[in-house]
This record gives C-alpha cells, sequence and structure tokens, in this order.
C-alpha cells in the first residue's frame, strides 16, 4: 500500500507557473512508475504525465507537452509537476498516482485526493 499527498495547488494567472508536490510514504517509493492526471468540472480525468522508478523516462499527454515537467526525488518519496504558461485549460483537480507497473500509460494502483488548480485570465 502506498499512500499519496498532493500539495502545492492554488489560484495562478494565465502564463504564470505552479508547482505540484506528491508526497509518497508505505512502501518503496522507487518501485513505482508515478504519474500525474487531472480532472476539470464535467469532463473525464486525463493522464497528464508519467515517469518511470528511475526518474529518466518520462511521457506527456500532447495538451502539455513542453509546457509541464514531471521529476522526481526518490531520496525524499517526491514527485513533482512544474507547470508552466498555463491557461485557462490546465484548470483542474491534479491527482498523484502511483503504478506497480513499468509502464508509464499503464493501469495505476494508488491514488492521492488530489489539488485544486485554477488559472484566472
Amino acid at each position: 500500500q502506498v499512500q499519496l499527498v498532493e500539495s502545492g495547488g492554488g489560484l495562478v494567472q494565465a502564463g504564470g507557473s505552479l508547482r505540484l508536490s506528491c508526497a509518497a510514504s508505505g512502501r518503496t517509493f522507487s518501485n513505482y512508475v508515478m504519474g500525474w492526471f487531472r480532472q476539470a468540472p464535467g469532463k473525464e480525468r486525463e493522464f497528464v504525465a508519467g515517469i518511470g522508478r528511475s526518474g529518466i523516462s518520462t511521457y506527456y499527454a500532447d495538451s502539455v507537452k513542453g509546457r509541464f515537467t514531471i521529476s522526481r526525488d526518490n531520496a525524499k518519496n517526491t514527485v513533482f509537476l512544474q507547470l508552466n504558461r498555463v491557461n485557462s485549460e490546465d484548470t483542474a483537480v491534479y491527482y498523484c498516482a502511483a503504478s506497480r507497473q513499468p509502464v508509464l500509460t499503464g493501469t495505476y494502483d494508488y491514488w492521492g485526493q488530489g489539488t485544486q488548480v485554477t488559472v484566472s485570465s
């Protein structure tokens, strides 16, 4: 079992930046592929970014490629999502997730409670 707690969400102006963090506890963090997802009002939850166990491999949704960066610090059991050049379509609840599979876009087994990101124009 892995427990995940997100932080860093809030209100940001369009064009601005924000950094989300997700602290993990419970099992060996480096054994898990980590990902970020988001869910906007009235929409289904969507994949945003994933990162491999060592932090070398990353994968992004087309909608955030070149603007968002996922990273991890295995020594601190934390995964990050840097949001740059945000726009109104980035407004959503952002969720951190952990996967036992070695695939960045596979099934994720553990989820955090989410953190709200709101982009103002």
